[in-house]
């Protein structure tokens, strides 16, 4: 297992986590800066942040700064209630994979979607078998066209509490299961990220890793559950505040021989949100030598 004690060399920042500072947005741009001040080697960045700044502009910023990706957020939501809204939602993973490359990242993390429309309040069944099936042929449909840009496709299950809105899957087991049924070679075209704050309480968590193997393994979130956690969606805590043994999973990863980085995707409208973005970056970088 890697000694992150004395250096942040394996850091990498998923740009949500100072999306804001002190309660305001903060501009890609400025997120991109600032961690490159710090020797922060790997930042993740979400699709509306990139939108926002501009792809060419983010491109020339990483460059500029030499930092890498260690994955792009985000493709998924492949459910729709009809035929023109799965069409759409291929279009629009399409455009994501596109992008993943335009800014050389290692992966596409897909959060697949839950019921078309629980999102917004009205979900337009209650057939979750019908979702998931549908979360199946759509990445069989992107896998193509992902597999012809050399951009591997990482799904992330997420916590059951998303399984109506966000993710209807939600197990590393389901996740693997998808891999397995379409990727069967192991091509290392389809894999998983794994995000602690939403499996670290799974049973079969090791053992699912175990089965993933390096090949399958394409991301490592962290980030810690908090007790009580006030928000299901934006109140995570930061890595060493909560309850999970994030030193035993990295090493459950890393015997696997995943050797990326550790990515730091903290929602937190209460409180990191609302601190100076360098103090919460400075924050990421002493957890991640004491905590991750």
């Amino acid at each position: 297992m890697r000694d992150f004690t004395t250096d942040h060399r394996w850091l990498s920042i998923n740009t949500a986590t100072v999306r804001k500072s002190r309660g305001v947005d903060v501009p890609l741009i400025d997120i991109l800066d600032a961690c490159a001040q710090r020797g922060i080697r790997a930042v993740a960045p979400w699709r509306d942040q990139v939108a926002a700044a501009g792809l060419a502009n983010v491109a020339r910023t990483l460059k500029a700064h030499g930092l890498e990706l260690s994955g792009y957020c985000r493709g998924g939501m492949f459910p729709a209630a009809d035929a023109a809204g799965l069409q759409a939602a291929l279009d629009d993973n399409r455009r994501a994979v596109d992008e993943a490359c335009a800014l050389g990242s290692p992966c596409l993390v897909l959060v697949v979607g839950g019921l078309p429309g629980a999102l917004d309040g009205k979900a337009a069944h209650k057939n979750i078998a019908l979702a998931r099936s549908q979360v199946a042929d759509g990445i069989a449909s992107l896998l193509e066209y992902a597999h012809e840009r050399s951009m591997p496709l990482s799904i992330e299950p997420l916590h059951p509490m998303y399984a109506a809105d966000r993710a209807c899957v939600n197990t590393l087991e389901q996740a693997l299961d998808l891999c397995d049924a379409l990727d069967p070679a192991r091509s290392g075209a389809l894999g998983v990220a794994v995000d602690l704050y939403h499996v670290w309480w799974d049973p079969k968590l090791q053992a699912q890793v175990q089965r993933a193997g390096q090949d399958r393994l394409h991301a490592f979130h962290v980030c810690d559950w908090l007790t009580p956690t006030t928000e299901l969606l934006t109140d995570r805590g930061m890595m060493g505040d909560g309850i999970i043994d994030i030193r035993q999973a990295r090493g459950w990863v890393e015997a696997q021989s995943f050797a990326g980085y550790s990515e730091v995707e903290i929602f937190s409208s209460t409180n990191w949100w609302q601190r100076d973005m360098g103090e919460v970056l400075d924050t990421c970088i002493a957890r991640h030598q004491s905590a991750v």
